[in-house]
């Protein structure tokens, strides 16, 4: 009975939907390439020509790097720290694809990355910073600068039910501050826990123009289908304005190159022409009396090379598209509510200097807004103009992969998902109805269902 009812709520987003669009073969349009295999998010796009070829390897070779202490004879690859979480891009985007939480007691987080966030904004409206921490909690360091300090991560058990009688658990994550070296944290201080996203196909993303992005945004629910998705507005460190924020777990990022240097300032502990203050607080000062590895630690030439480098990887293909079960899956999908925010398609626009990624059908399955994802979800944290329950839509191709790339299937912001039905059962806010839907769905329904995200 419930299934029946979401399908005559959700049947108006349902309209506009073309259920080919679904089975697509080619997410990434002519960039798609057919892997299937730990490199399948880390080639080159398959229409790139022989010339870019060759700049996307120079730029996988810096993506993967490790970053050194300064001062050392590699001069070009000095200036790590002094307070880091990672070493490398390809530290927390193993292969270009998604992080994970720490999987064994003890471990410090290095692909989930906290990041703290005041009541009241910082500069242009951005979150504001811990006085003593910043705008991220840095679990090492270099030499004798005392790194932040550890997180410990506990779990509460939900247990619930399916319609069927089934029952499952899900694992609701707590994060334990420890050995804090600067002093404790403000009262005030709220903190997000975020997995590091796959990289590839970011490219495209960037390149979906405004207005169909905005197309999808119903911020008041005009059309009364539950779903209110809107635009977060972030501020451009280049054109100095506020323009549409399209990356990130809250679109909190206008592009690749702001997302990027934002990751090696706060993640990585390095300066660039785009962020070049120091990633230490003022009751930091070793942090802040430690060598650099010049001004920017970054050189624009090799900043830009990684940032071409992502813009330049492909999409995987979709598999398995003429089995029933992902047929009848993808039904499902729609008729749940899903596609509702996972939209299926956007076309690209002209890209000046990137023919590759111009006029491109892409299938990303994300419409690239905000959604209220309830309280289960909520991080507190209001990041530019999404609150503290809001977040982007993610793309979804490529989780099929995730496994054979990255060797786990933890999903969702912060990885508490263990597998994608989890993920699911997570849903809450807008997306509360479609998770009643698969939750009322017979077994051998949600396995379809299951089976065509595995399509992906």
């Amino acid at each position: 009975m419930l299934l029946s009812t979401v399908l005559l709520l959700s049947a108006c987003s349902q309209s506009s939907i073309d259920t080919t669009e679904l089975l697509a073969v080619n997410s990434g349009g002519a960039t798609t390439i057919f892997e299937v295999n730990r490199k399948a998010f880390s080639r080159p796009a398959a229409n790139l020509d022989v010339e870019r070829r060759g700049e996307f390897f120079v730029g996988n070779a810096f993506f993967n790097s490790a970053w050194i202490v300064a001062p050392a004879t590699a001069g070009a690859r000095d200036g790590l720290g002094p307070l880091f979480n990672a070493r490398s891009c390809d530290q927390c985007h193993n292969n270009d694809g998604r992080g994970a939480p720490p999987m064994k007691p003890g471990a410090r987080p290095v692909a989930l990355v906290l990041q703290f966030a005041t009541p009241t904004p910082g500069s242009n409206n951005e979150p504001g910073a811990d006085p003593h921490y910043g705008s991220n909690f840095n679990p090492f360091a270099i030499g004798d600068i005392p790194a932040e300090g550890t997180v410990r991560i506990e779990h509460r058990e939900i247990a619930g039910v399916f319609a069927d009688g089934e029952t499952y658990t899900l694992l609701a994550p707590i994060y334990i501050f420890e050995e804090l070296a600067y002093g404790p944290l403000s009262p005030e201080t709220r903190f997000s826990p975020r997995i590091a996203s796959s990289v590839f196909g970011m490219g495209l993303l960037e390149a979906i123009p405004e207005e169909q992005i905005l197309a999808w945004a119903d911020a008041d629910d005009a059309d009364g289908d539950g779903i209110s998705g809107r635009p977060n507005r972030v501020w451009d460190y280049l054109r100095k304005q506020v323009v549409l924020g399209r990356l990130g777990w809250k679109a909190n990022q206008p592009d690749i190159a702001h997302q990027t240097a934002g990751a090696f300032s706060q993640e990585i502990g390095m300066t660039t022409t785009l962020r070049p203050e120091p990633n230490c607080t003022n009751i930091q000062i070793a942090c802040l009396e430690a060598p650099d590895g010049g001004s920017p630690e970054i050189s624009d030439e090799i900043f830009t090379r990684i940032v071409d480098y992502q813009r330049m990887l492909a999409v995987p293909a979709r598999r398995n598209l003429d089995d029933p079960k992902v047929k009848q899956g993808a039904r499902l999908f729609v008729s749940a509510g899903c596609a509702a925010c996972h939209r299926p398609t956007f076309t690209t626009g002209e890209v000046p200097n990137a023919p590759w990624l111009s006029r491109q059908t892409i299938h990303p399955f994300t419409d690239m807004l905000l959604h209220d994802m309830g309280p289960d979800l909520a991080d507190g944290r209001a990041d530019f103009e999404a609150s503290g329950t809001e977040w982007r839509t993610p793309p979804l191709w490529g989780m099929g992969l995730q496994q054979a790339v990255n060797g786990h299937t933890r999903f969702l912001h912060d990885g508490r998902a263990r597998d994608a039905s989890e993920a699911i059962l997570w849903h809450g806010g807008e997306a509360q109805r479609a998770r009643e839907a698969y939750k009322s769905m017979s077994k051998i329904e949600r396995e379809a269902l299951l089976r065509f995200l595995e399509s992906l």
